[in-house]
């Protein structure tokens, strides 16, 4: 299957100037993913002679009954459901620590929404120091499962109305907006079948935990307002995770597809499809000073990306005061892009570090072992005839080698293709050129602009 579906995309990519009608193979949108993907509720039945807890429901969405889900939780922890049927929506309007569950499972088919009082939030929020994240509750424990044809909302338009023009990462932000799913210290955490909402920033923050799998889950992130966008709603971010599992997952956000922090080792992504995201992205790494970060042993293969920032992507950063580690032993396999900037970029200078900064305090990340394989389609032209740009660190302690392209059929709307690379030690598998080279040069000049790609937006 993989091999004709990446056939079709690939004969398709080299005629099409304006923009590529996906083929047959590829979902639209959520009823073609589901159609294609159904999700199959194993847990449905009888919920397997497991003891069922339910509740009442909020009675508007000013009722916050979120003392009343925890104590259901309570009463089906170690061995029991909490069903929450369709047409049912919990209210969470204050934070919930939810990190001594064992052996539990909830069975959404209805709705779980947390209230937007942007203010009181902000101020009641539990906090991470990474990246100065507040979230709405914390799930952590063993044995956890979430599943079932239901909602998570995180009512997040006010929030990104209200956050509009500012930057995440800016030293002086001082709005924070909550994630919508935090687990940390969780050991067999599994989300399948779900609906993620419009959450205010980060969808998934997964913090020290391992065995943790997504499979066959949707993820919106979509706004009313046509003059304000969702902002950093990354469907997956994760602090020192081992063993991940993503499969079969619709992401339609403003922000990352996927996009595993430090210390994350052992992860597999097969089958995404993403659109209007910034791309799959190793980081950003090595932010804070002295601090060793690392990814290591990732594996993903059969993505579709549309209208987005980039393709595969890594991300470190430089600067006077940041951190030092490695990227290691990545592999970004069957890849088909539609109207992206740069179909696989390696960013050593991340976040709006000027070039001068970053020649004077280079990243310290080794970059080893990256492999791109059978990647098709075609970019959007801001880049003009640039279709991919790789630049290592200057740094002489940082390595940056063994990164191979294989059958590699990335188009340019603007013409001949032409792929950047600076700083990679060896042969890479394909002819590329420095950014600061006349052909770099003249092929960044050759802009372009080409329709986006054609998607059902109904978020379901």
């Amino acid at each position: 299957m993989r091999t004709s579906f990446f056939g079709v995309f690939a004969g398709l990519a080299a005629v099409a100037t304006a923009y590529i009608e996906p083929p047959p193979e590829v979902p639209r949108g959520i009823e073609e993913f589901r159609q294609k993907h159904p999700y199959k509720n194993k847990h449905n039945t009888g919920h397997n002679g497991r003891k069922v807890v339910t509740m009442k429901a909020s009675c508007n969405d000013a009722d916050d009954i979120a003392d009343e889900f925890e104590a259901a939780l309570h009463e089906a922890n170690k061995g029991g459901t909490l069903y929450i049927p369709s047409g049912d929506t919990i209210m969470i309007g204050h934070p919930l620590n939810l990190t001594w569950l064992d052996d539990v499972q909830v069975h959404l088919d209805g709705e779980i929404k947390f209230t937007n009082d942007t203010e009181y939030w902000q101020s009641v929020a539990y906090t991470h120091p990474f990246q100065d994240s507040i979230m709405f509750w914390m799930w952590g424990g063993k044995d956890i499962k979430i599943y079932g044809e239901g909602t998570l909302n995180g009512n997040g338009q006010r929030w990104w109305n209200e956050f509009s023009g500012k930057e995440i990462l800016d030293d002086d932000n001082d709005y924070l907006r909550p994630i919508l799913f935090y687990a940390q210290n969780a050991s067999g955490l599994a989300i399948e079948g779900i609906h993620f909402k419009d959450s205010p920033c980060w969808t998934n923050f997964i913090v020290t935990s391992e065995d943790v799998s997504f499979t066959d889950v949707v993820c919106t992130a979509e706004s009313n307002n046509a003059t304000v966008l969702p902002k950093n709603t990354d469907f997956f971010d994760s602090l020192n995770i081992v063993n991940l599992t993503v499969e079969r997952t619709w992401v339609n956000i403003g922000d990352d597809c996927f996009s595993p922090k430090s210390n994350g080792t052992n992860m597999h992504v097969n089958y995404m499809y993403c659109n209007g995201t910034h791309g799959q992205s190793m980081g950003s790494l090595g932010q804070y000073s002295g601090e060793k970060s690392f990814v290591q042993d990732v594996v993903i293969e059969n993505v579709w990306l549309l209208n987005g920032q980039h393709g595969a992507r890594i991300k470190t950063w430089a600067g006077e005061d940041v951190g030092y580690g490695f990227v290691d032993n990545i592999t970004f396999r069957n890849f088909w892009q539609s109207a992206n900037e740069y179909s696989a970029y390696l960013d050593s200078c991340y976040f709006n570090i000027d070039e001068e900064t970053c020649a004077a305090y280079p990243s310290g990340m080794n970059i080893t072992n990256i492999h791109f394989e059978n990647f098709s389609g075609y970019t959007s032209g801001k880049y003009g005839r640039a279709v991919a740009k790789l630049t290592c660190s200057s740094s002489e302690d940082a390595v940056c080698e063994n990164i191979t392209f294989t059958n590699f059929n990335i188009t340019s709307p603007c013409g001949e293709a032409v792929v950047l690379c600076d700083g990679i030690s060896g042969d890479i598998g394909i002819d590329c050129v420095s950014v600061d080279s006349e052909e770099g040069i003249a092929a960044l000049a050759d802009t372009c602009s080409v329709a986006t790609a054609p998607i059902d937006y109904n978020p379901w």
